[in-house]
């Protein structure tokens, strides 16, 4: 079982972001994992956002707002992730689908209360969007590295998070 999940973050500021926008159902039909890997987010509209650009081919972790993987209920959203090495997702909150579909990939939908995804899009915006994030199953700690400070703020958890700290660090 892998412990260490993370690497290089991606934000998408939006609360749902549904299914069709992280993979189109016209790709539903492809036969393998593998030909869905162009598509990622291919019908997501934010503001700088692009879904073929270098920032989502080196991301290993989407950081969100609430209500993730809404709509259809598909395997091939979190399959789109997983042949992207993206295989962490942060939110506020997940459709239940959704959730259990990374989940059964093997794949992290971390939710965390809205004030600290905020803190991470804050980290995000002083770090110019270069940061990093890293979660630790065995030590239960996500750690956010960015530019400048760091940060350890310790927590009790929540219903369907067990990180026990979130660590917000700027380089």
């Amino acid at each position: 079982m892998k412990k260490t999940f993370g690497g290089p973050a991606i934000f998408l500021d939006r609360a749902d972001i549904n299914t069709d926008e992280i993979i189109p159902a016209k790709y539903l039909t492809e036969v393998t994992k593998e030909a869905l890997k162009p598509h990622c987010l291919e019908d997501l509209r934010l503001e700088g956002f692009d879904p073929k650009g270098e920032e989502l081919k080196r991301a290993r972790v989407i950081v969100t707002r609430a209500n993730f993987g809404c709509g259809s209920s598909r395997e091939h959203a979190p399959w789109v992730f997983e042949v992207n090495d993206i295989h962490t997702v942060i939110a506020e909150s997940y459709a239940r689908i959704f959730r259990q579909n990374m989940f059964n990939c093997g794949m992290l939908a971390i939710e965390l209360p809205a004030a600290e995804i905020q803190r991470l899009f804050d980290l995000e915006e002083a770090a110019a969007g270069k940061v990093e994030i890293e979660v630790h199953l065995l030590e239960q700690q996500l750690v956010a590295r960015g530019n400048g400070r760091q940060d350890l703020k310790g927590r009790n958890g929540t219903p369907r998070c067990s990180l026990v700290a979130v660590v917000f660090m700027q380089r």
